[in-house]
């Protein structure tokens, strides 16, 4: 008998994990499936950047660059189209237009790209390397494969006459431990 209440225990316990593991496969999906809309949209350069985050009530949260006002509507847009998301707070900022931020962007771009070891970044659909300039102020951001990776782009943005250079650029691994806190 005590046998069988322990049994009916652990079936009923591994049945609530069940039944809350659900909503968190669903967020994981919603929030790949977002990704997917932005990384699609087809003027979407690696001279933007766009954040998602969503909560439990499939309110997706958009922040990050774009070089235009039509990006921040049209990603929102396709964003709002997912299912799954309830509602967009589209936070997404537009760069100003500048001449000056214009070349630094090109001169990054030329220089990162243009190196031999960074091509097998450049061949992808979508470029994993993000130049974000804003008033002379350049931000790296993305997903590389290493620390080295990591530093050899920063080594190349801060040749340029940029006022300062950020690195956001992630590793393979710590990418992977951010959306393992989304299962």
């Amino acid at each position: 008998m005590m046998l069988r209440a322990t049994a009916v225990f652990f079936v009923l316990a591994l049945g609530s994990t069940l039944v809350f593991a659900e909503p968190e496969r669903k967020k994981l999906q919603v929030f790949e499936d977002t990704q997917r809309q932005v990384n699609r949209y087809s003027f979407f350069t690696i001279f933007d950047d766009v954040n998602v985050a969503i909560d439990e009530h499939g309110v997706v949260a958009l922040t990050g660059h774009v070089t235009g006002p039509h990006k921040s509507r049209d990603i929102a847009k396709r964003v709002a189209a997912v299912e799954g998301v309830s509602e967009v707070d589209n936070a997404i900022t537009v760069l100003p237009v500048s001449r000056y931020d214009d070349q630094l962007r090109i001169g990054i771009a030329r220089a990162i790209y243009g190196n031999s070891h960074f091509w097998r970044y450049a061949i992808s659909a979508s470029p994993a390397i993000h130049i974000v300039v804003e008033r002379g102020h350049v931000t790296l951001t993305g997903v590389v494969t290493n620390h080295f990776d990591r530093q050899l782009a920063e080594t190349f943005a801060r040749r340029s006459r940029a006022f300062s250079v950020t690195n956001r650029l992630r590793t393979n691994e710590e990418a992977r431990g951010e959306l393992e806190l989304l299962n």
